[in-house]
């Protein structure tokens, strides 16, 4: 099973109004970026800046498996990162199936 790494504290990209945070694997080093319209459907208050970031410290293992799923099926962006969408955050039918 590949190990996944996510070095560094996640940050906020005024340039890409996102939260981004760093991932390795192995040779591959990338940046998985989670913009401030997919916080606006998880969070039931203002996506400000510091509320995307609360929220992922919060759920940092879910952005992580997200991530993890989204490099393992090769759906990088154009830049070789990744950007997550609020489909990538849903669980999927096979974890709904078996819980």
């Amino acid at each position: 099973m590949p190990v996944f790494s996510f070095p560094d504290e996640a940050r906020w990209s005024a340039t890409e109004n996102a939260v981004e945070f760093a991932v390795e694997l192995g040779e591959y080093r990338g940046v998985v970026r989670v913009r401030r319209a997919v916080f606006q459907v998880l969070l039931d208050q203002p996506a400000t800046p510091q509320n995307c970031l609360a929220t992922f410290h919060l759920e940092r293992s879910r952005f992580e498996r997200a991530a993890e799923d989204k490099i393992r099926r090769r759906e990088l962006s154009g830049d070789g990162n990744v950007e997550l969408t609020g489909r990538d955050l849903r669980p999927s039918r096979r974890k709904q199936d078996r819980g």
